[in-house]
């Protein structure tokens, strides 16, 4: 009977997740070239890009700006 086949050490372990860079509602604009109030409309109304609240705070995901 042959010995089952090692697994290099560096295959088993993955890759540290990279954690999501957050923007203010005044950098996505920036980031989009808007306006922030065409943002806050956006929020509103709906159809705008997807954001998230932390607290009072409207936060918005890069990766969902670049989606």
């Amino acid at each position: 009977m042959r010995p089952a086949p090692l697994r290099s050490a560096v295959a088993a372990v993955a890759a540290p997740a990279q954690p999501q860079r957050y923007l203010t509602n005044d950098e996505a604009a920036e980031y989009l070239r808007l306006s922030p109030r065409t943002l806050e409309k956006q929020r509103v109304i709906g159809g705008g890009p997807k954001f998230r609240k932390f607290g009072r705070r409207v936060m918005y995901a890069v990766a969902d700006l670049d989606a």
